[in-house]
This record gives structure tokens, C-alpha cells and sequence, in this order.
């Protein structure tokens, strides 16, 4: 699948795909409910500004940098970097429905 990077930063739709992960999932087919390129690229994305994106990219990029880096380091602290990721991931990643 390619991206247009004149409408999207890649890392964008990476970490918005991460986010729907289970969602999509449920649109899959058969006992393991396994993905496809078609499900995927039917799924909407929701596209905000090329600033926006990079904006979001930069600050879950960097909290996913922490959490990796963390991995030989203290079990709580990996835990409570990643609860503090997806709750930013999941708030940066959440629009308003257009009217």
C-alpha cells in the first residue's frame, strides 16, 4: 500500500492503524479474522492538516522511543509509559465529527 505524502505522513497513518488494530480486525474474514490489504486501505483515516501530522507523529514517536528504550529497564515504568502513550495516542487521534 502507498501513501500519499501530499495528504498523509506515513508514521500517521502507522500509529492510526496501531490505534484501530481491534477494529479492524472485526472486519476481517474467517476464524482469525485476518487482514487484508483491501480491509485496509477501505478503512477510513481521518486526514488533518500535514502540520497536525507531524505534530502527532513527533510527540507518539517520541513516547514509543521511551517505551522501547525502557524495555531493559524497570517493568512499572515500561507499564506506565505505555498506559501514558495510548492515552496521548488516543487523545491526539480522536477528531470531531464534521457537521
Amino acid at each position: 500500500m502507498e501513501i500519499d505524502r501530499a495528504q498523509a505522513h506515513y508514521r500517521f497513518v502507522y500509529h492510526w492503524l496501531v490505534k484501530q488494530y481491534n477494529d479492524l480486525r472485526s472486519h476481517g474474514h474467517g476464524n482469525r479474522s485476518d487482514l487484508n490489504i483491501g480491509i485496509i486501505k477501505a478503512y477510513p483515516i481521518p486526514v488533518p492538516s500535514l502540520n497536525e501530522q507531524e505534530r502527532i507523529v513527533a510527540i507518539l514517536d517520541k513516547f514509543d522511543a521511551l517505551v522501547n528504550d525502557l524495555a531493559s529497564g524497570l517493568p512499572a515504568e515500561i507499564k506506565a509509559r505505555r498506559q501514558q502513550y495510548e492515552h496521548y495516542r488516543d487523545r491526539l487521534l480522536t477528531f470531531r465529527q464534521a457537521a
